[in-house]
């Protein structure tokens, strides 16, 4: 059932990957066929966001359950927890969120910048151009009429002789399918949602006698499977396995929360805070 459930359409690299692993040949052999190669579909809208939304999720429960395990080791009123885990929860998701638009718009108008110098040395200064070409690929091997005939065919065309320059001697490339925006959207909401699962035993505390007997373990529970759970969806973004994934931020989260309860907890005993 869960294999199922995070199963996801995988990629012809991918499955070729998997068919080199076990030596399947046939499926090799499919992959590389020319009308598979040629209808292999792009990145779904959907699919474009996975990796900020899933990072998001695990930074907002990690950060929120450590407020609330915060308060819970200084032994505070639990109405404390509700009100420094909404400021947490909205003020740091709205920063993660701001931080990634920024980053990422950044970078792109670097990239930018570089790929218009780059524009610009190639009209000014074509023929060191060529040779930065040329030295690109004599190091990967190439010479004589076969190196001389690629940098032929790549100068030959202006925005070719851009990208090369840009992904082999610069090391820079952009993902043109995704929006900052959008990016630094799924960031927010995927923070609060996640982050609000460690506040879900306080806030319906009145209407749940469990919660309200013992909230801090009801979120504890609560917490954990959602660590789990948004630990095991990072397989759709890593090759790391789902239950290894779950484990390990599990393990991260509970971890956290132990240093923040610690914390509370100290400072309790040395200040005697009595709330």
């Amino acid at each position: 059932m869960i294999k199922v459930f995070f199963k996801k359409k995988k990629s012809r690299v991918e499955i070729a990957r998997e068919a080199f692993k076990k030596g399947d040949f046939e499926t090799h052999k499919k992959v590389h066929d020319p009308n598979y190669i040629k209808e292999e579909p792009h990145k779904t809208e959907q699919g474009k966001y996975i990796s900020p939304a899933i990072y998001g999720a695990s930074d907002g429960i990690v950060t929120t359950f450590a407020v609330v395990a915060g308060v819970a080791g200084a032994q505070l009123d639990p109405k404390i927890v509700l009100i420094l885990g909404f400021a947490n929860l909205f003020a740091d998701g709205f920063s993660m969120a701001i931080g990634d638009y920024l980053s990422e718009k950044s970078e792109r108008e670097y990239i930018e910048s570089e790929r218009k110098r780059e524009y610009w040395e190639i009209e000014n200064f074509p023929e060191a151009e060529r040779k930065e070409v040329e030295e690109i690929y004599r190091k990967k091997g190439l010479k004589g009429e076969q190196l001389k005939n690629l940098v032929d065919i790549i100068t030959s065309n202006k925005e070719l002789w851009v990208e090369t320059m840009m992904k082999d001697e610069l090391g820079l490339m952009i993902d043109q399918e995704t929006s900052p925006l959008k990016s630094a959207v799924v960031t927010f909401l995927s923070f609060v949602i996640a982050g609000f699962m460690p506040l879900i035993a306080y806030v319906f505390a009145s209407f749940v006698p469990l919660f309200k007997a013992h909230s801090f373990l009801s979120a504890s529970v609560i917490t954990g499977i959602t660590l789990f759970v948004v630990g095991a969806l990072r397989q759709l973004i890593t090759d790391v396995k789902w239950y290894l994934g779950g484990l390990e931020m599990l393990l991260v989260g509970g971890l956290s929360a132990t240093v923040a309860f610690l914390i509370g907890f100290i400072l309790r005993t040395i200040f005697g805070i009595v709330v």
